[in-house]
């Protein structure tokens, strides 16, 4: 009888050794953490859809769900609403966000305009006599309203000795159609990012001024400040993935073409000439950067009084 009963009991204590060894090694682990983060067809986004890719955000134990927006107004909508965590934004976006209260933070610097691939660039349609940015002045420059465009478009061309009352803006707020307006001569000027001024540029328009040498125009990653103040772990876990997929895409950029081609809506003709760029290492818009937006936004009426830099941008969460 002894014999039978230990027979039986045999595997039910074994798996029961077993189960409480799983539930060790499960308590033990590091718990799966979730971030919501909104992003537009762009190349910025580009190192977040590697990390997905390659597996680094499973590496760390988050889980993200990336969610592409047709307009920033929809994004910038969505992150106040709660509906995602974070964004793929800029500083104009963040400070908007933040104008009636700290609601959200800038934690890293995701792109911005170098020697190799500018950001924003200011062109003349295909034919225009506009040759320089001082043939600039008067003409109308196609833009997006209180947007990075719009204020790398005004810094590009004060910089290159236009005044404020030189510089005249109409508004075109799609993107592509802004593009299209241009190639056809119906705006004589447009401020455009890339890739859509690449595809301006070999339709016969002509890049009159960019920030590949100021780098004025900036991407940064934003997350609502509820999010900063409660779940910093899958925070500082993203931003490593983030770092490792940045050093993958510079280390072999063309690996990821198809990638960028695909999530950035890089168009057909450009599939093969335009270049993946590189993108920068772990670190966070500047007192610098912030302060020039900040007079910025105060001179155009979209804010009242600048942001503190403190309520702007946390830059403790980088991987160290």
């Amino acid at each position: 009888m002894r014999k039978t009963l230990a027979l039986l009991l045999g595997p039910v204590l074994i798996g029961g050794l077993l189960l409480v060894g799983c539930q060790a090694q499960v308590s033990g682990s590091k718990e799966t953490l979730r971030l919501r983060v909104g992003l537009l067809p762009i190349v910025d986004a580009l190192p977040m859809y590697v990390a997905e890719a390659e597996g680094y955000f499973k590496e760390q134990n988050v889980e993200v769900e990336l969610t592409l927006f047709g307009s920033a107004l929809e994004r910038d909508s969505a992150l106040v609403a709660g509906q995602i965590d974070g964004e793929l934004n800029d500083l104009i976006s963040t400070a908007l966000i933040n104008k009636d209260g700290e609601k959200a933070k800038v934690v890293r610097l995701a792109y911005r305009g170098n020697t190799t691939q500018a950001m924003v660039l200011v062109l003349a349609a295909p034919g225009s006599k506009i040759q320089s940015p001082k043939d600039l002045k008067g003409v109308p420059i196609a833009i997006s309203k209180n947007s990075v465009i719009e204020f790398a478009t005004d810094r590009l061309l004060q910089s290159a000795g236009l005044s404020e009352s030189d510089i005249v803006k109409t508004e075109v707020t799609k993107m592509p159609v802004r593009e299209e307006m241009l190639a056809k001569g119906q705006v004589q000027a447009a401020a455009l990012p890339e890739p859509l001024a690449s595809l301006a540029v070999q339709q016969g328009a002509r890049v009159i001024v960019d920030d590949s040498q100021s780098g004025v125009g900036q991407s940064v990653i934003t997350f609502r400040q509820e999010v900063v103040d409660k779940n910093q772990e899958a925070i500082k876990r993203f931003l490593a993935a983030y770092e490792k997929a940045v050093n993958t895409l510079n280390e072999s950029p063309n690996k990821y073409r198809d990638l960028m081609v695909d999530k950035a809506k890089v168009p057909d003709s450009l599939r093969s000439s335009f270049a993946v760029p590189p993108f920068p290492k772990a670190q966070a818009s500047t007192k610098e950067d912030v302060n020039v937006v900040m007079e910025w936004m105060v001179k155009q009426g979209l804010l009242t009084q600048p942001i503190p830099f403190e309520k702007m941008v946390n830059d403790q969460l980088l991987p160290k």
